[in-house]
């Protein structure tokens, strides 16, 4: 890679580290960015061990703040769809499924600003809705890392604590990136070029867990909610921009 290149894949795992910090939305930038200057495919591939490597910093300090009935909704519908993501790899182009992941963000995104009082009203755990979007969610998160909209959309209405919201988020996505990690194997997605390029991009991944949890620590809920509104809303907008 040149100087380019480099430098928006440093942007993209900090990106990537402050999402596991607790801004959950701001890592789906992360493979758009790279695909500006490499192909999805080998940008999901590099960034796949920098998101482990920033796993490990969000479960340290995320160890006490999650909620496990949350977690235990969501998860078997993730291996599904991580699964399901793995068996049709060759099949499903990648617009398309950014298409989807951005129109169901973005529809969201715009009931809970148009209608602030339902978001604000918080919802049970529920198991076929965690399944469902659990399996979503995972899906998404094998083809392109994008599996935070699909997440939010169950998660933000059960209006979990900042801390708790962070950290079930964190976990959720560590052990659906540590499942990922052989069929990326055998796709070949994760050869010694990806790896020697995620190794370096590690350090800026670490660095933003780190600045990603000093934010988050400082943000009311009212703030947190509204701030991760609006960043679905945004990068919803631009999954679908980049589809279209």
């Amino acid at each position: 890679m040149d100087i380019w290149g480099w430098t928006l894949a440093i942007v993209a795992a900090f990106a990537v580290g402050l999402a596991k910090g607790g801004l959950s939305m701001v890592g789906v930038i992360a493979v758009p960015l790279m695909a500006l200057v490499m192909s999805p495919v080998q940008a999901a591939g590099i960034l796949l061990p920098v998101y482990v490597a920033s796993d490990i910093g969000g479960l340290v300090a995320f160890r006490r703040d999650f909620d496990r009935r949350v977690l235990a909704t969501l998860l078997p519908g993730a291996v599904a769809g991580i699964g399901l993501g793995w068996a049709t790899a060759h099949l499903v182009e990648e617009r398309h499924v950014a298409l989807i992941v951005g129109i169901i963000g973005l529809a969201f995104a715009l009931n809970a600003l148009l209608r602030p009082r339902a978001a604000a009203q918080a919802r049970p755990p529920r198991l076929g809705a965690g399944t469902f979007w659990g399996l979503v969610s995972g899906y998404t998160s094998f083809v392109s890392h994008s599996g935070a909209p699909p997440y939010q959309v169950y998660a933000q209405p059960l209006r979990m604590e900042p801390l708790t919201f962070a950290g079930t988020t964190t976990i959720f996505f560590a052990i659906c990136n540590a499942v990922k990690l052989v069929p990326y194997a055998l796709l070949g997605q994760l050869s010694a070029h990806n790896l020697t390029v995620a190794a370096v991009l590690m350090v800026p991944g670490v660095a933003g867990v780190a600045c990603g949890l000093w934010l988050i620590r400082r943000m009311s809920a009212g703030f947190f909610y509204g701030f991760i509104t609006w960043a679905l809303a945004l990068v919803s907008a631009r999954l679908i921009w980049s589809a279209l």
